[in-house]
């Protein structure tokens, strides 16, 4: 009797927090909107609508999940998101026209490509503040940091290339030539490889990290324009902007394993942590196609604000919520319930 009413209580604790730790949720810029549409993924809806700065770009969000940042193209600016309030915490003002952003794997920093400025700018996170701007002589766009945090890789748009930057120096390690106009950059878990989605030549270029060459180039749609890598790294979805298609394919190989129809301007597209689904921004339809990666079909399209671009990794898992009224109550009354059986049978073993 006692184990059974033990298992109900675990069962009520574990209801209490399942669905909230399940929850994850997808940050979309709507750039001509001004404002970022909130997704939560479980249930495809928009759960609120944050205010940001000019044209929103690019999406970052921290390694803890504590925040988001939003580069501000139009108003060379950074917005702050604190993901448990879904506020504006912070700007910070950075480069000409940043359109995206990235976490070292601590989360001290945050790197921010500046297109028009030319520039890389280096925000610490604990102060909130520009800290470096380093020079890069092109117009950066993909921005990626490596796993171990020693390297920072970058897309040049008008030279065609990847800069690789030293984080110990913020000093320019070497440049490697790609495909031409390359924008999406992301590198594998293991920190070997980064992949770029060259949109002038309809190809994702395949570059070795540690030794700053390209070793592959794979054969897209039209018009690449982002590309995320998915959790086990086994498998690219590329965004071909104008010709309304991702493709998917072998990371290892680049065999094309499916192309996927997704009308309207796909751009930003992005993973959840499970691997089982791609979320692509829909440009031109305001809203943001669901693909079932098992399957490589769209199953959904979620509504958002004008002109979706969510460049980068924008999907997180969500961070753990402080526990409702609600949650209390469930823990509270399976703790009596589970007390009280322990109790009763207490008294029977002193009557028998």
């Amino acid at each position: 009797m006692l184990t059974r009413f033990r298992a109900l209580l675990a069962g009520l604790i574990v209801l209490g927090w399942t669905s909230a730790a399940a929850a994850q949720t997808a940050y979309i810029t709507n750039n001509g909107a001004n404002t970022v549409s909130v997704i939560n993924t479980v249930t495809n809806t928009v759960t609120q609508t944050v205010t940001v700065g000019a044209n929103p770009y690019g999406v970052a969000i921290s390694p803890d999940a504590a925040s988001v940042y939003i580069t501000n193209s139009g108003g060379n600016t950074v917005s702050v998101i604190d993901t448990s309030t879904k506020t504006v915490l912070a700007t910070i003002g950075v480069g000409a026209f940043p359109v995206s952003a990235a976490f070292n794997p601590s989360g001290s920093r945050a790197y921010v490509a500046n297109y028009n400025g030319q520039t890389l700018s280096v925000i610490d996170t604990g102060t909130r503040s520009l800290i470096a701007t380093i020079a890069l002589g092109g117009r950066p766009v993909g921005v990626a940091v490596t796993p171990n945090g020693g390297r920072v890789l970058v897309s040049i748009d008008n030279t065609s290339s990847v800069t690789i930057i030293d984080t110990a120096t913020n000093g320019v390690v070497g440049n490697v030539p790609v495909g031409n106009n390359p924008f999406g950059l992301v590198v594998s878990a293991d920190g070997s490889t980064a992949y770029t989605a060259n949109i002038g030549a309809g190809t994702v270029s395949v570059v070795n990290v540690a030794a700053g060459t390209l070793t592959s180039t794979y054969t897209v749609g039209t018009s690449p324009i982002a590309l995320a890598i998915t959790p086990d790294g086994s498998r690219l979805y590329v965004s071909n902007l104008n010709g309304n298609t991702v493709s998917v394919l072998n990371a290892a190989t680049g065999a094309l394993i499916a192309t996927v129809p997704v009308p309207s301007a796909p751009l930003g597209v992005s993973i959840t942590p499970d691997g089982s689904r791609a979320y692509v921004a829909r440009r031109d339809a305001n809203a943001v196609a669901v693909i079932n990666t098992a399957t490589n079909t769209v199953t959904t399209s979620v509504p958002v604000g004008n002109q979706p671009h969510a460049f980068g990794q924008f999907i997180a898992a969500a961070p753990q919520p402080v526990p409702t009224l609600s949650e209390w109550a469930l823990f509270a009354f399976g703790t009596i319930l589970a007390a009280g059986a322990a109790l009763y049978i207490q008294r029977r073993r002193l009557i028998a």
